[in-house]
């Protein structure tokens, strides 16, 4: 009996120190919204990209200061003007212990720019993805394309014999709400593959053992977990419920700061949140005015901007941690020019004047879609933008909603007046000017929910794709968004930042585009 009592307690002595070494190598992440699928082509939205980067990987990454170093690509060539080559790492094991090669990228880049793909407008230039040996690709470009290996740093490669096995091969359609088994099930090679999907409650990696690179990590599992509300996240980092949050709220910088044992980490996110409008439809979906859209006149548009109070937004609503700006771009992306920083001035009698030239002197009401769980105090933006509007007669009908179903409705464009924030993909102005401000055509446009549309604007677009002099490029680019600025096609509000609140014994890194990557992060012994 006093064996059985012996063995007993050295089963759970056992038991327990097994859990320590696992908990002292885990962390709890909570972020204000879920990842709302694991389809690595599903949706091109910041949240979801930065966690499936922990679980997939791209043939070109970039490192801790955003200049692009090898992946499963372990070199890149031009070998003519539209013709890309991929040398491809060796050694390189799926989570379920298949092997890399050249077919899992093939089918992977098809699969990225093919119906239902979310991520088709970073591939809109390519013709045609072949495989020249097991460790080898090309890809053909329709048009000259430099800077390829720069925006195909978040195209993520699947197995393609997973993804068939498992009828994931188109990717899942968030517009349309068509689910396969790649929305709760992921087959990647990255440092840490999924053990538990409950979307909405928790998802739970962990460290992939057969992983090719060098962890900087000593993570063996990773929690990640929605907490919506605010006061709920803070409250649970501060009790020790998790271990790190994303973000902090604005107005619990100072609580998180003062707390023993707790830290803040902050740095400028290279995003620029910004407002549009439905430029399309003869008749706005929500609004009093019938048969006619006010958002289709630039003065309109333009009596928005000069209402928005944005210093008084930046200083009460942001406390102080935004950059008001009018460019589209932030510092240190590629083609960025501080003469779009000026705003033009907030001015609500000069914004009534517009109103009246155009035919709405006593204003009018207009929907005004905006996520609730993506960007820092986004609905509390929303309110502060109605609110200023409402002074010159501008009356806004919020509908703010979980970006679970923000984006599939702002992608369908079934939206009047919205929010959105924009970090270009490979750190390049063109991404902005394809994806968001050139007018909606297959893959061209994808994010451009309202549907603006300048002729010269395209014609810049398709110039800046080509062009190779970096002076040149910049000119045009300059040129292209100077055009925007003019029509009002957006209206650009501020550069965020980003704000992670986490126990003080855990280290991590933190890009200018806010990812979150595990392989990077280390929990210290207290």
């Amino acid at each position: 009996m006093n064996a059985l009592k012996t063995n007993a307690s050295l089963f759970l002595l056992l038991g327990l120190c097994a859990t320590f070494s696992v908990q002292a190598a885990s962390v709890r992440v909570a972020n204000q919204g879920d990842v709302l699928s694991l389809d690595p082509h599903s949706l091109n939205e910041a949240v979801q990209l930065s966690f499936l980067n922990n679980v997939f990987e791209s043939l070109v990454t970039r490192g801790k200061d955003l200049k692009l170093t090898p992946s499963l690509a372990v070199a890149w060539r031009l070998k003519s003007p539209t013709v890309w080559q991929f040398d491809l790492r060796k050694d390189v094991v799926f989570h379920d212990g298949a092997s890399f090669s050249a077919d899992d990228v093939v089918f992977s880049l098809d699969r990225a720019r093919g119906e239902g793909s979310d991520v088709r407008s970073q591939l809109g230039t390519v013709k045609g993805v072949r495989k020249t040996g097991n460790l080898q690709i090309e890809i053909d470009t329709t048009v000259p394309n430099p800077i390829l290996p720069d925006v195909i740093t978040n195209i993520l490669i699947i197995n393609k014999a997973w993804a068939e096995a498992n009828n994931a091969t188109r990717p899942v359609d968030r517009r349309r709400g068509i689910e396969n088994a790649a929305s709760f099930r992921a087959n990647g090679t990255g440092p840490f593959r999924v053990r538990e999907r409950q979307p909405g409650v928790r998802t739970v990696l962990g460290a992939h053992s057969r992983w090719w690179g060098k962890s900087e990590s000593n993570l063996d599992e990773i929690v990640f977990m929605p907490i919506t509300n605010d006061s709920t996240r803070v409250a649970a980092l501060l009790t020790g419920e998790v271990d790190v949050i994303d973000p902090v709220p604005l107005q619990d910088l100072t609580r998180v700061k003062a707390a023993p044992g707790l830290g803040i980490q902050q740095s400028p996110e290279s995003r620029i949140v910004f407002l549009g409008f439905d430029q399309k439809r003869d008749g706005l979906l929500v609004s009093n005015v019938k048969g006619k859209n006010p958002f289709k006149d630039q003065r309109v548009r333009q009596a928005v901007y000069q209402a928005i109070d944005i210093e008084t937004i930046a200083s009460k609503v942001m406390r102080g941690l935004a950059k008001p700006t009018g460019s589209m771009v932030a510092q240190g992306i590629r083609g960025y020019s501080a003469s779009m920083e000026p705003r033009l001035a907030y001015n609500p009698d000069a914004a009534r004047k517009l109103l009246a030239e155009a035919g709405y002197p006593e204003g009018f009401e207009a929907g005004f879609n905006c996520p609730n769980d993506r960007y820092t105090n986004d609905a509390e933006i929303c309110q502060a933008v109605a609110a200023n509007l409402a002074r010159i007669g501008v009356r806004l009908k919020i509908q703010a909603e979980s970006k679970t179903t923000y984006f599939p409705r702002a992608l369908k464009r079934d939206v009047t007046m919205f929010m959105l924030g924009w970090s270009p993909a490979g750190y390049d102005a063109h991404n902005l000017l394809y994806t968001v401000l050139a007018t909606p055509e297959g893959a061209q446009g994808q994010w451009n929910f309202g549907a603006y549309s300048n002729a010269q604007v395209d014609a810049l677009t398709q110039r800046i794709q080509i062009e190779t002099d970096d002076k040149a490029r910049n000119r045009l680019i300059s040129e292209a968004l100077a055009l925007h600025a003019k029509d009002i096609g957006h209206v650009p509000l501020h550069q965020q930042m980003v704000t992670w609140g986490m126990k003080s014994h855990i280290k991590a890194y933190q890009r200018a585009d806010g990812f979150m990557l595990f392989k990077w992060m280390t929990v210290e012994k207290r």
